[in-house]
C-alpha cells in the first residue's frame, strides 16, 4: 500500500470489516462481536494490586497538559482535566500527569512539579479527582490515583519552549546531533544523579502526604530515566551493565520504601525502542511531511533498550525480561506497559493517521503500530503472569477499542486497558463501556494529533477538534495560523 493510501478506521463497515481488514495486513488483533456490559463483564471484573483494589479493568493514562502555572501549580486548566479524569469513571488513575521532581526536570514551562508550595495544590488535584467521580458513579470504591514523577532528562525545557535544557545520561550518537547537544557538555555526573535520586525520594513522601496511593517512578519516552535504562556506554556505576543502568531506579525505590514506609511503587515503562526516525525528504508531498524513515546508524545499535541490535526495526526482549525479574527483586510487580518515545518515533508510541508537527507520516498502516503494542505486553505478560500489566496505544482503534479492550482482557493478553488521548474530548468513554451504552462515535477520537502539535508550539495542549472548551479559546485560533504556517 502506497504512502497516505491507509484507510481511516472510521471507514471499515462494522466490527467483520475491521476484523478483515486487519487479517489483511497479517494481524491477528482479538476483536470481539459483542461488548458486555455491568460488572460480569470481562472488563468490568475488579482485580487486587498489591494491597489496592482496582472496580474495574479500564483506566487512564498519565497525560502531560502544558498549562500548569510557572511556580508548578495546576491552573484552572489543569484542574479542569483532573476533574474529568474522575468523571470518566475510570477506577485507575495512572499518574495523572507527569510531576517533575525538581523545576529544571520539566519538559516545558508550566509543567507541573512538587514542592514545598506546590505540594497542597497538587493533593487538591487528586481530591478534585476523587470527588468528581463520586459524582459520576456514587462513591469512590475500587479507585485508585497515583502520581508519575518523572525528570524529562534530554526533554528539558524548564524555561523556553523553544529551547532543550538537556541533562543526559549518556552521549548518543543520533539524538546528540537530532535534538542539539552541545558535544562539549557533560552528562549528568554521578554525584548529580545522588541529589536527583534523593529529590525523587523527597517527591514521592510528598506524594503519600498529598493522599496519593502509589507513585510511578516514570521509565519511558525517552525521558532520564528510561534513558539510563539503554547506557551501555556511559562509564561508572549507572552505566554498562544492567545492574548498574536500573542502580538509578534501585536506589529510589529503596529510598522511598525507606521514608515513605506503605507507599506503593508502580513503573511506566518503554518496553522496547526501535532507531529515532526522521521525514524522509525524497518522499515529502506538496504541503505535507514525508513518511517516516530510520535514521543511518551504523551495527550492532546498542543504544536502543529492548531492540534488536543487529537489526534494531526489531524488539528483543531478553532485556526487558531481565528488567522485570528486578521490579519482581525490588517488589514491584505493577507495570504500565507503552514503547518507544513521541520526540524520535511517534508513530511507535502513539499510531495515528495524521503527524503532530514535529513528526512524519506513518511509515507503517497505523493498526500495525497498536498490534506492536498488544503483542509486547501479551508477551511480558506471558511471561510474567503473576504481574499487572497496563497497556498502551489503543486509541487509534477509535469505535473498535471496546471490542479488542474486551478480547484482550479477557484472553489474558493484558490486565487493565489504557486510554491516553480517546479521554481529552469524552472523557465519559470508560462509563459509557461498562453501562453497555457503547462509545458515541461523534466524540471518538480521530488521531488529528492536535494534542501533541499544541504543545511542541507553546500552546495549551487539548482536544481542539472536539472540545468546546478548547475550541473556543483564543489558543484554537493560534494553533490554526501554527498550521497554517507549517503547511505553507
Amino acid at each position: 500500500m502506497k504512502f497516505g493510501d491507509y484507510p481511516k478506521a472510521g471507514s471499515l463497515e462494522g466490527v467483520t470489516g475491521f476484523r478483515n481488514y486487519t487479517k489483511s495486513l497479517g494481524l491477528d488483533i482479538p476483536c470481539d462481536d459483542i461488548v458486555a456490559g455491568g460488572p460480569e463483564s470481562p472488563l468490568g471484573s475488579p482485580l487486587e494490586v498489591d494491597g489496592l483494589s482496582i472496580g474495574h479493568r479500564l483506566g487512564m493514562h498519565p497525560m502531560e497538559g502544558w498549562d500548569c502555572q510557572t511556580d508548578g501549580r495546576p491552573s484552572d486548566n489543569t484542574k479542569r482535566r483532573w476533574q474529568r479524569f474522575g468523571q470518566s469513571g475510570a477506577k485507575l488513575i495512572w499518574g495523572g500527569e507527569a510531576c517533575a521532581v525538581r523545576p529544571d526536570g520539566r519538559a516545558n514551562p508550566k509543567q507541573l512539579y512538587m514542592s514545598e508550595h506546590s505540594q497542597a495544590d497538587i493533593a487538591e488535584l487528586r481530591e478534585i479527582t476523587r470527588k468528581a467521580h463520586i459524582e459520576a458513579t456514587g462513591d469512590d470504591k475500587g479507585l485508585v490515583i497515583g502520581l508519575q514523577l518523572t525528570h524529562s532528562g534530554r526533554f528539558c525545557k524548564p524555561n523556553d519552549n523553544t529551547k532543550f535544557e538537556s541533562i543526559i545520561a549518556y552521549n548518543h550518537p543520533i539524538l546528540d546531533r537530532k535534538f542539539g547537544y552541545p558535544a562539549s557538555r557533560p552528562v549528568i555526573s554521578d554525584d548529580e544523579i545522588k541529589r536527583l535520586i534523593d529529590d525523587y525520594i523527597v517527591a514521592a513522601k510528598r506524594a503519600q502526604q498529598c493522599g496519593y496511593d502509589f507513585v510511578d517512578i516514570k521509565h519511558c519516552h525517552g525521558y532520564l530515566g528510561h534513558e539510563f535504562l539503554s547506557a551501555v556506554t556511559r562509564p561508572g556505576p549507572y552505566g554498562g551493565s544492567l545492574e548498574n543502568r536500573t542502580r538509578f531506579l534501585r536506589e529510589i525505590v529503596q529510598g522511598v520504601r525507606a521514608e515513605a514506609p506503605g507507599l506503593r511503587i508502580g513503573v511506566r515503562l518503554s518496553a522496547i525502542d526501535t532507531l529515532p526516525f526522521k521525514p524522509d525528504p525524497a518522499q515529502s508531498l506538496p504541503g505535507a511531511l514525508g513518511p517516516g524513515i530510520p535514521e543511518e546508524t551504523t551495527l550492532p545499535y546498542i543504544h536502543g533498550f529492548g531492540a534488536n541490535q543487529d537489526n534494531p526495526l526489531e524488539y528483543d526482549l531478553t532485556e526487558p525480561k531481565a528488567l522485570f525479574e528486578i521490579f519482581r527483586a525490588l517488589g514491584i510487580r505493577f507495570i504500565n506497559v507503552s514503547i518507544a518515545s513521541p520526540y524520535y518515533n511517534p508513530h511507535y508510541i502513539r499510531p495515528a493517521l495524521y503527524p503532530p508537527s514535529d513528526g512524519y507520516h506513518p511509515p507503517e498502516d497505523p493498526f500495525v503500530g497498536v498490534m506492536r503494542h498488544l503483542a509486547v505486553v501479551r508477551d511480558l505478560k506471558k511471561a510474567f503472569p503473576d504481574f499487572c500489566l497496563m497497556g498502551s496505544g489503543y486509541t487509534y482503534l477509535q469505535e473498535f477499542f471496546p471490542n479488542v479492550a474486551q478480547a484482550v482482557v479477557r484472553q489474558g493478553w493484558v490486565d487493565i486497558v489504557g486510554l491516553g488521548r480517546m479521554v481529552l474530548a469524552y472523557p465519559e468513554v470508560p462509563i459509557d463501556i461498562l453501562s453497555g451504552r457503547g462509545m458515541q462515535k461523534k466524540r471518538v477520537c480521530r488521531t488529528f494529533s492536535d494534542c501533541t502539535t499544541a504543545p511542541r508550539n507553546g500552546i495549551v495542549s487539548g482536544c481542539y477538534p472536539l472540545d468546546a472548551h478548547y475550541k473556543k479559546s483564543p489558543q484554537f485560533k493560534t494553533l490554526a495560523t501554527v498550521k497554517k504556517a507549517q503547511i505553507a
